[in-house]
């Protein structure tokens, strides 16, 4: 239950990143869902790889690099589903800080919820 809610509430926040976001077009709630489900596989599979391959650029930079990271899987998600498109780099980022944070606000809204 609590993957399918993480799920769900990354796709809210996608939809509300892509709201406010100029450069950034989800076409519908299913997309969302895939996009969410997309960004969920990388983040769990090909992000540590890439965070331990960079273990010297990311010290360099005291760990800036990590938001390149996070633009890269944001990229390569809108390259993988048909109907979510990135503009920019910089759109990209936004829209990575944007659904961290909308997400985190969800995870705590639920966490008081149960309480």
């Amino acid at each position: 239950m609590n993957f399918i809610f993480n799920i769900l509430a990354t796709a809210a926040a996608a939809l509300v990143a892509a709201y406010i976001l100029p450069g950034v077009i989800i076409s519908g709630v299913p997309t969302a869902i895939v996009v969410a489900l997309v960004l969920a596989l990388l983040n769990t599979f090909v992000k540590p790889i890439l965070v331990l391959l960079t273990i010297p650029v990311t010290i360099i930079t005291l760990g800036l690099f990590l938001l390149v990271i996070n633009i890269l899987i944001i990229k390569w998600t809108a390259g993988l589903v048909a109907g979510f498109s990135v503009n920019s780099w910089l759109s990209a980022l936004f829209f990575s800080l944007i659904v961290s944070v909308v997400n985190a606000v969800f995870t705590s809204l639920a966490k008081r919820s149960e309480s």
